[in-house]
Parts: C-alpha cells; structure tokens; sequence
C-alpha cells in the first residue's frame, strides 16, 4: 500500500479525553475515531490489526474443533424471558421495540439464541459434542465507558459455545478451550494468566479469566510468579486427548491464580514472599462451564443412548477482539509510539523513501516495494512528500516492526538501512541483501505461542 493513497491520519498531539497509554496511541495512530460515548470508527490502520487478530481467532478456534456460524445482534426478548435473564441483566441491555412494538434487544451476548438454534436441530446425542461460535458486535450499555476500545459500549466478540450430553463431556469443551486460549494470547505476544473468576450474571459454577499484567488493568489480580513462566501448549497438541487436555489443564491451574472477586488472603500469603505477584490485570478471555442454567428452561434436549431425553450441558467461551488491540498496545509499546509483534502488525515493513521526487530514490522504492511483495510481505511505502523527520515519527508512532529506509546519499552507495522497531537497532547493507535479511526476519517472527 502506497502512503499517498492510503487513509491513516496520525495525530500530533495526544486527545485530552484519553486517560491510558492504549487509547492515546490508537487515537493518534489513527487506529480508531470515538463517534459518540464508548463508540468508535476502526479506521483502515485499526482494521487491519483487528482483522489479524480475527484471523488467528479463528485458527485456534477451528483446531480445538469449534465450528463457525454467525448469529444476529438484534434478539428477540422473547427468548431471554425463557431464560429468565430479561428483567434480571439490567440496564446494561439495550432494550428496543420495533414497529410492530416487539420487544427487541441489542444482543450483549448469544447463550439463549444459540440455545434456540441448538434445539431446533440437534436431536440426537450422536451430533454431540458440539461446539458453535461467531465473531459479531456486541453492545452493552456501560454506566460508564472508558479507556477506549478497553471499555467500550460497542465491541467485537468471539464467543463460542458447547452443548455436550452429560457434565464430564462438557469438562472436556471447556478444557478445549482452555487450552485453545492459551495457544491464542501467546500467538498475539500476550502472557495470559488463568484465574479463577465470578461467572457475573452468565452464570455457573466454573469459570476462568484470561489476564494480562498491565499497570492500567482494571482490578487487582494475585498470582504465583512461576505461573509466567508456563510453557504454551503446543501446535500439535491433541484435543480429542481428554487425559492429556486434562493434564495440561491441570498444570497451569495447580499454582495460585485468582481474580479480586475470588481472591483468598490465606491461600495467597501461604506463597513464599519472593514469589508473590499482587499487579493490575486487563481480562482478554473469559470462559464459563454452566451445567444446564439455559438448556433446562429452554427445553435443550437429546436422545440419549437408552432413548430418554437428556438435558444437554453447556458452557460459554469469550475472547473481545476489540479488547485485544488496546491490550496488545498497552503491553507492547515505548515513549515514541506502539511496538506491533509481526502477527499482529497492520503492515510488517516500513517502505521510507526520504527524498520522494527524486528519480533514482522513487525507483528504488518502487522496485523494492514490488519484490517485498511478491515476497508475501505487507508493505507500507511512505511516498509522500514529507519531511524525513515526520515520516521517522509517523513510522515509530504506529509501529510497523521494521522500517526499509531508502536515501539518496545510501543509494550511491548501493546501500539501504534496516531499522527494527523493538529494539531500535540500525543495520546498513547492499539493497539485495537488505531484500533477503527482512524475508527471513519477518518470516521468523509471523507465528508467536
């Protein structure tokens, strides 16, 4: 993508309204545009990343054996009077009446429509397991939104939903996913933290919150520091494996890891002091094992084995891909601007041509720009007629993991120079070999966890 025809317009300063570091570079990156309270545009730069972080969403959603449909976000009330959950979430819904005067909703979340789905056509315990999940926009009405995408009204979500026929077969889902979302934060460069948590008003007796350590986290979190240095599940790992899936389950819950809402003083002050950790946390996954809270009232049902009808076991899985980008943010960023890892960044390269409209530095660029490109690589070609001091800030601001800067005094020579993000580290080399290190560089780095 061309600079000159691309739509990313960066902010000098930073939005008095911005109270984090996530929400004040996205805003100056222009990642995203605020259209009214806890509402925003994701503009063609905030896009992309949300789009990376779908896609990877996805992988490890349909490896753990998770199937995708797509549900509507406006629902019936009608639907969530059969769960009893109409009057009891509150306000935070966004109750609507069409005009026909239906009781309509703005959809928060989708246990009682997939319920719904779910016992219209499975009728057999031969369909089970089954595991159903969607990406689509959520809306829940915040008394008091904040910090941006973190806390918005208006939000993404993955959530994904089992039905099994009995609570051990619905252990194994929820542990599928367990470990699915462990392999998903790691491959956004992200050290997620288990803990036990309320399960608020999804309900059941089962659940855990994925956590990031953050100084801008929402509540305090404990855990035990050896928890970090868990090793991430592996690509290979096998989720029909119920003993293996059950183990590694087992391993990442065995030491002390506990939300505020479940945090026990006793139990924490029983770890040795060297190896406590009392930190902010940002929540980017919640999962939930609910027995049959939905599926008794709204009559979810199978033919079990013998013939009689069996209420079906359920649980819930959210990740808030929204969430995610200002998360990544927060963790990967420096005093210049955001640090995007390669999986996750909106282009992997950096295209500067320091003097656009001279010959020879506009033909590099673009002879360059074309074999990065074939090369599979997303490039980003600063063609503008910039000031180089500008496009050094612009680049460093929205984070593109390595910046090819191409000059006139280089390229007699022979010679452009490759910066990396991360580290800031420079390294001058002939244009060809400079092609061939950010192939290998980029390539090295695509997968994360």
């Amino acid at each position: 993508m061309r600079l000159s025809r691309f739509f990313m317009p960066v902010l000098r300063d930073t939005p008095k309204e911005a109270e984090i570091i996530s929400h004040q570079l996205m805003l100056r990156a222009g990642l995203i545009k605020q259209e009214s309270a806890g509402i925003y545009a994701w503009l063609p730069l905030g896009l992309r990343v949300l789009q990376k972080v779908n896609a990877i969403v996805r992988e490890e959603q349909n490896r753990a054996g998770a199937v995708e449909l797509l549900m509507p976000t406006i629902q019936s009330a009608d639907l969530w009077r059969e769960s009893g959950r109409y009057e009891a979430y509150g306000k935070e819904m966004l109750r609507i009446e069409d005009r026909h005067e239906r009781e309509m909703l703005f959809g928060p979340t989708n246990e009682e429509m997939v319920t719904e789905i779910f016992r219209t056509h499975v009728k057999s315990y031969r369909s089970l397991p089954l595991n159903l999940y969607h990406l689509q926009w959520k809306f829940r009405d915040e008394v008091r939104p904040r910090f941006g995408v973190m806390r918005s009204r208006e939000f993404l979500m993955k959530d994904a939903y089992s039905f099994d026929l009995d609570a051990a077969g619905a252990r194994h889902s929820y542990n599928k996913m367990f470990v699915a979302y462990l392999r998903t934060f790691a491959r956004f460069g992200l050290k997620s933290i288990p803990m036990q948590a309320d399960t608020g008003p999804i309900g059941g007796d089962l659940s855990h919150e994925f956590i990031i350590l953050a100084d801008t986290g929402e509540s305090e979190v404990f855990c035990h520091k050896d928890t970090l240095d868990f090793a991430t599940p592996p690509s290979n790992t096998n989720f029909d494996d119920a003993v293996t899936l059950q183990a590694t389950v087992d391993k990442w819950t065995s030491l002390y890891a506990a939300t505020s809402e479940k945090h026990d003083v006793a139990a924490y002050e029983a770890i040795e002091a060297g190896k406590r950790v009392s930190a902010r946390g940002i929540e980017v996954g919640h999962i939930f094992y609910f027995g049959t809270k939905y599926s008794e009232p709204m009559k979810a049902q199978v033919q079990g084995p013998d013939g009689k009808p069996v209420t079906v076991h359920m649980g819930s899985y959210g990740i808030g891909p929204t969430r995610v980008v200002a998360a990544v943010v927060e963790a990967s960023h420096d005093a210049n601007g955001i640090v995007w890892p390669v999986p996750l960044a909106p282009f992997e390269v950096a295209l500067i041509n320091l003097k656009s409209g001279d010959k020879d530095c506009d033909q590099a660029c673009n002879d360059l720009y074309h074999k990065l490109e074939q090369a599979g690589l997303s490039v980003l070609l600063d063609d503008t007629d910039e000031r180089a001091g500008a496009k050094f800030a612009s680049m460093d601001l929205i984070g593109l993991p390595f910046q090819l800067i191409v000059g006139p005094k280089g390229l007699k020579s022979g010679e452009v120079e490759i910066k990396e993000r991360k580290t800031g580290e420079r390294v001058t080399m002939p244009v060809e070999a400079a092609l061939r290190r950010l192939v290998e560089l980029v390539s090295a780095r695509r997968f994360m966890g």
